[in-house]
């Protein structure tokens, strides 16, 4: 399939933020709630992983999206008038971070419905995509996402491509994802184990091999990062390496994912 990319691009290429702070601990149970040196970790990604990111993306004038959790925006009531400020898009990530394959129907239910409301209250009210937790989407949520209108997922991995994921006769608009091209495997490291704390030149060097081969099948690539572990200065540095090695070249458009979702509905969903 041609994506016909806008303006003749050859290529588009998506950058991508999980902003879960004290969120994305709480949501794994309430012992974390006593655990102050790792909740203090979540908030570094808001307080001086997010400002350095917003500088970094403004002065490469390049849009991208931040899933947000509904907690994160009640607890740091700044963080998504500021992203929308800079023109980036606001989606919608849980509100307590819960998995939603650990959760109970009705905790999925109240996750989304919590989240957009927290959202809304934040100034973000045309939220239209969603990103599940952990990257586990279950058939409660799946059907919840439909109902509730969203336009499109970030969660799965069917293919490498905007495509339509299917679940029981319904489908939604996928721009996929994978653990490679995130950030959290090779850095998401604490006291419990986690990531490798890994080389920073090893991310771009993969990121780069992954822009090369999506421009070479002139297709869509999502690139997911979170403030707290890319926010690390000399990790942001390699960050900064792929944006110049992608901005000398005239042919690639940088694209939020609503942008995206926009632009290849028409040509999935006829």
């Amino acid at each position: 399939m041609s994506w016909d990319w806008p303006d003749g691009k050859k290529v588009a290429v998506s950058f991508t933020f999980d902003v879960d702070a004290e969120a994305g601990w709480l949501g794994e149970g309430d012992s974390y709630a006593r655990r102050l040196t790792i909740l203090s970790e979540g908030r570094y990604g808001v307080v001086r992983g997010t400002p350095r990111i917003l500088a970094l993306f403004e002065r490469y004038g390049i849009p991208c999206t931040f899933f947000v959790p509904g907690y994160t925006a009640e607890q740091h009531p700044g963080l998504v008038p500021a992203l929308l400020e800079h023109g980036h898009e606001v989606a919608h990530h849980g509100y307590l971070h819960l998995r939603s394959d650990k959760a109970t129907p009705s905790d999925q239910e109240a996750e989304i419905d919590r989240g957009l409301d927290a959202l809304a209250k934040a100034g973000a009210t045309d939220v239209t995509g969603y990103r599940s937790t952990s990257w586990e989407l279950t058939p409660e949520t799946f059907d919840l996402l439909l109902d509730r209108g969203f336009g499109y997922d970030s969660s799965c991995m069917g293919d490498d491509r905007p495509y339509l994921e299917e679940w029981g006769g319904r489908r939604i608009l996928e721009l996929p994802v994978h653990w490679s091209l995130d950030d959290w495997p090779r850095f998401g490291w604490n006291i419990d184990g986690g990531g490798n704390v890994a080389d920073p030149a090893e991310l771009r060097k993969c990121w780069s091999a992954e822009f090369t081969s999506a421009l070479a099948e002139q297709r869509h690539t999502t690139y997911t990062m979170h403030p707290e572990v890319i926010g690390r200065p000399y990790r942001l540095a390699e960050v900064e390496a792929l944006l110049a090695e992608m901005t000398a070249r005239d042919d690639v458009w940088f694209a939020r994912l609503d942008q995206v979702a926009a632009h290849v509905r028409p040509k999935l969903i006829p």
